[in-house]
């Protein structure tokens, strides 16, 4: 069975120490086993650039791993959860972020 996992890509904010600080101290804490039942993974990444030099459209992406589609939407569907996402929505200040379900397919090397 293929796990699931969410994506939330931020825009470039307005002010990326503000944004910093409220996603590293107060938002990043949030994503929890509590919030998110069912969680098996997650993985914050900050953009650095692009592989043409360009500036990068996005500022952050944030992946919340689950075993499975079903798992990821009970989490998602939670009042925890959801208070998550509204936190995530409301520090975002370069725009909405972006939220995007995927199924997924892993190999190790």
């Amino acid at each position: 069975m293929a796990g699931a996992k969410l994506i939330v890509i931020y825009p470039s904010p307005r002010d990326v120490k503000a944004f910093d600080r409220a996603y590293v101290q107060e938002h990043a804490p949030m994503v929890t086993a509590q919030n998110f039942q069912g969680i098996t993974k997650f993985v914050a990444s900050k953009v650095v650039g692009t592989a043409d030099g360009s500036p990068a459209p996005f500022y952050r992406i944030a992946e919340l791993h689950f075993p499975s589609m079903a798992a990821l939407q009970a989490a998602a569907s939670s009042p925890s959860a959801q208070k998550v996402v509204a936190h995530a929505v409301s520090i975002s200040s370069g725009g909405k972020p972006i939220f995007l379900v995927a199924e997924e397919e892993s190999k190790s090397f």
